[in-house]
């Protein structure tokens, strides 16, 4: 019975519950799980807002499970990157803002966010796999691990497969980060890329992890 005698009084049969409720908290409450987002109402009201206007939530194809050697414990993980990916990868160029709003939705730092800025020298319009670099290098220990976060974030294969990606976005992506780095030469740089070709004439113009982690390669750093 309601309290307030002026209350009106409702009973079960006169409650309407919209259709689709059900199954969209069903999906709310799974994503959320997934995610594991460290500010839940912002990530809350950056799913809901995703979703009302079509575009990629963010949210993590699995949960993620913690690693013991990650640099940073910000929240950024190789998992939130692939999240920010999904929503700005297809883009290829966007405005840095748009980035900032991702990023945020997340709950990530905007220390980290800057400092990422500052390195890359970003402002306006930016390429996005330059600032996946940069965001991948912050949680990687050396160059080569580094490129096989890259390779894990932007491949197509299947979660376990080999994690190729076509060697031209390796080459690209490789010399920007040797580029940020300072101490890596252009002749190292080149006989990476000139032993790495050998495997990549024959898988079709991919390049995967095992090509360059390989004890044959030259040291990427």
């Amino acid at each position: 019975m309601p309290t307030n005698p002026d209350e009106p009084y409702y009973c079960s049969q006169q409650i309407a519950i919209p259709t689709d409720l059900p199954d969209i908290l069903k999906q709310f409450t799974k994503a959320a799980i997934r995610t594991q987002p460290k500010d839940v109402l912002a990530w809350s009201a950056a799913y809901f807002r995703a979703m009302s206007n079509g575009e990629t939530p963010p949210v993590k194809e699995r949960l993620e499970m913690p690693v013991a050697t990650q640099k940073t414990d910000s929240g950024l993980t190789p998992g939130i990157l692939k999240v920010l990916n999904r929503q700005l990868g297809p883009k290829k160029t966007i405005p840095l803002s748009t980035v900032e709003e991702k990023w945020l939705d997340l709950a990530l730092p905007k220390e980290q966010f800057d400092d990422i800025v500052r390195i890359g020298s970003f402002g306006g319009e930016i390429e996005w796999n330059k600032f996946l670099a940069i965001a991948t290098s912050a949680l990687a220990e050396g160059m080569a691990q580094s490129m096989k976060g890259l390779c894990d974030i932007l491949t197509s294969d299947p979660d376990g497969g080999p994690s190729r990606i076509p060697f031209p976005l390796f080459k690209e992506l490789y010399t920007y980060l040797a580029q940020i780095d300072g101490e890596i030469s252009q002749q190292q740089i080149n006989d990476v890329i000139d032993h790495l070709q050998y495997h990549v004439n024959k898988q079709e113009g991919y390049v995967q992890p095992r090509n360059f982690l390989s004890s044959e390669c030259p040291k990427l750093s």
